[in-house]
């Protein structure tokens, strides 16, 4: 990292108004990526005293995957009071380093940043939602859908919200057809393409 970088996030963390951990799932064997981002977020943490790094390596403690939902690695949750079904699967690199820092905010701060509407809309979810955007390090508008849905991940309890790094999962790239991104999937019966308002978000959420 930068020293300029280390700056800003130096800056930026010390707006945190309560400690954050950042919880990771590994497996120590098969994932070379895994390694990549443990060290990315040691680093990251080491910034702030107010960021914690926790890893579970799956192999050893597989029943953690089931309690937490994970599985696929690296997989990242952000948690402060409790799990606000944030996730990342795969690096989160390129743009979405941006989603991350702004995703540790947002938790830091215990609020998100919501139209009044959109905020009324997912507190009258009567279901369980679980979203997934596909992306990719280079795509700039990808980190707008993944923010979109981190918020509504932690605005609603009923929400789970996953970014999901498109070229480090093929399989699952494939089986939802991703030709474009960022592209949604909700609930596995609902997708789109691209970058949205948030009201045209939670619209395809209550229609999902």
């Amino acid at each position: 990292m930068q020293e300029e970088d280390r700056r800003y996030l130096e800056d930026q963390f010390a707006k945190l108004g309560r400690d954050v951990t950042l919880r990771l799932f590994v497996r120590r064997e098969g994932c070379p990526t895994c390694e990549v981002e443990e060290d990315l977020l040691s680093e990251l943490a080491g910034i702030s005293p107010r960021l914690h790094l926790l890893v579970h390596d799956l192999d050893a403690e597989p029943a953690l995957g089931e309690e937490w939902g994970v599985d696929k690695v690296p997989a990242l949750a952000i948690e402060a009071d409790r799990d606000y079904g944030i996730r990342f699967y795969g690096i989160p690199s390129g743009y979405e380093f941006a989603s991350l820092i702004e995703d540790i905010l947002d938790v830091g701060a215990g609020e998100v940043d919501l139209p009044e509407e959109v905020s009324q809309g997912l507190e009258g979810l009567d279901r369980d939602v679980h979203i997934q955007v596909f992306v990719t390090p280079t795509c700039p508008y990808c980190p707008v859908a993944v923010r979109t849905a981190h918020k509504f991940a932690m605005l609603s309890e009923r929400v789970r919200a996953d970014m999901v790094m498109a070229n480090e999962f093929p399989i699952l790239t494939d089986h939802y057809q991703v030709m474009a991104v960022p592209k949604v999937v909700i609930n596995e019966t609902t997708s789109f393409e691209g970058a949205v308002p948030e009201e045209v978000f939670l619209d395809r959420v209550l229609r999902g």
